[in-house]
């Protein structure tokens, strides 16, 4: 599409800094908050890898089965977590969609050379199956809805100390400790969007 690789430097660099906005709320709050925390940075930076533009750096032809290995153990690391719901089931579905992502781009990679990954994707062929993608597309488009919900004033107004649901972020989560839940849920939104303009290209 026009612009694509300008909109691929976009999403990868959106992406790079959630990631590394998760790494330092991972550095503070309860263990399981850490564990989310760097679990949404290896999300963040996955996603930051797959969308550099193919015109800047090509991925060699194992580097989609690296990323499929990588996702999958997220998405076994997340399943027992994922049985008690909230953000974890949300991890799950995540990881699982990176998977699919990087199984459905890498035929792609291999027929064309030219890469299949966000910013490029639709031309280069990428394949899929149109009811799960389309399946994934509208659950990431009601994430981000409410994802954005959250962030609208009023609705995410945390009571002192940063406890209580209002200081949760999307899927009801822990909010850290960082006293700033509304940047949490705008990094989350921010991966959201990334995952759905990363859909698209398939």
């Amino acid at each position: 599409m026009h612009g694509g690789a300008v909109a691929g430097w976009l999403l990868m660099a959106l992406c790079a800094v959630s990631g590394a906005s998760c790494l330092l709320r991972a550095r503070a709050g309860t263990r399981q908050e850490r564990r989310t925390a760097r679990s949404e940075a290896v999300m963040g930076f996955g996603m930051a890898a797959m969308a550099v533009p193919a015109a800047a750096l090509s991925p060699p032809d194992w580097a989609w089965a690296v990323y499929a290995a990588l996702f999958g153990a997220a998405a076994l690391r997340a399943l027992r977590p994922a049985l008690g719901g909230g953000h974890h089931l949300h991890h799950l579905v995540g990881s699982l969609a990176m998977v699919y992502m990087a199984v459905a781009m890498a035929p792609a990679v291999t027929g064309s050379g030219g890469g299949g990954h966000a910013g490029h994707g639709a031309a280069a062929g990428a394949g899929g199956i149109p009811l799960l993608t389309g399946a994934l597309l509208v659950y990431y488009a009601f994430y981000v809805l409410g994802s954005a919900g959250r962030l609208l004033p009023g609705t995410a107004v945390a009571p002192a100390g940063g406890t209580g649901a209002a200081a949760r972020g999307p899927g009801g989560s822990g909010g850290g400790t960082d006293g700033r839940p509304e940047l949490m849920s705008a990094c989350r939104l921010t991966m959201g969007i990334g995952m759905f303009a990363m859909l698209l290209t398939l």
